[in-house]
């Protein structure tokens, strides 16, 4: 079955797979990462945008995909200040209007701040970005940002780079319930089965990173993640069958 579209503000996505770009061995396998993947929107630290330089730069690579978006991201930022001028310097960077919003200040656990989230994703939304913000499980904070405009909600299903699967689920059922804007899970997936459950549960989409860049063979993950979010797509469009006691 063949995925049917979904939209953030006024762009319109054909895969429900996004795809960070850090932790790839090389550039060259992440590239291949990304073809296989069939992603639409790729997230790239703002670093990453270093044109002087070809060793780290994925701007002229990443362009070179035909269809493929960018979006650039604030990791680093520690606060609503600091992520929102590296919000800017991305689009001025890319041309991109999309930015994967991320405040998540203690190295130790990399968990979002969702006080200075908000914060920043009230002035970028006012700014015109498409605002993604990496968040809590909170269904409250989910509702409260977007209210004030971002074009979808990523809520972690674990914490960054932990492989721990959903472990948000009862948390994400209810954001997804109330939600009016796509909910996207963002971290702690590893296997291609977890992101089938996770749009089978009712998410529009899931970003990875790590279970593909961190995998024995990455370009092959990829694919396998593809995979895996069409299953999901299709079982869900097909009508789960209820449970009974």
């Amino acid at each position: 079955m063949q995925l049917r579209p979904f939209t953030l503000k006024e762009e319109v996505l054909q895969s429900r797979l996004l795809i960070g770009t850090g932790k790839f061995s090389d550039v060259s396998t992440m590239i291949e990462a990304v073809k296989a993947s069939g992603t639409d929107l790729v997230t790239v630290a703002l670093r990453r945008f270093n044109r002087s330089q070809a060793e780290d730069d994925l701007y002229g690579p990443l362009s070179s995909i035909e269809g493929l978006r960018l979006m650039p991201n604030t990791s680093g930022a520690m606060n609503a200040k600091e992520a929102i001028r590296a919000a800017q310097l991305g689009r001025e960077l890319s041309k991109s209007p999309f930015v994967k919003l991320e405040i998540h200040p203690n190295p130790h656990h990399l968990l979002p701040d969702p006080i200075e989230t908000y914060e920043a994703a009230l002035e970028l939304t006012k700014e015109g970005f498409i605002v993604l913000p990496y968040m809590p499980a909170d269904p409250v904070l989910a509702k409260r940002l977007e209210e004030v405009g971002c074009a979808a909600v990523m809520p972690l299903g674990a914490a960054i780079g932990t492989g721990r699967g959903l472990a948000t689920a009862e948390m994400l059922r209810i954001i997804i319930r109330d939600a009016e804007v796509p909910v996207i899970v963002d971290a702690g997936l590893r296997a291609p089965s977890e992101a089938a459950q996770a749009i089978e549960m009712g998410c529009d989409a899931v970003l990875v990173n790590s279970a593909i860049a961190a995998a024995s063979h990455p370009v092959a993950m990829a694919a396998a993640f593809k995979q895996g979010v069409e299953t999901g797509y299709a079982a869900r469009t097909a009508g789960l069958m209820h449970t009974s006691t």
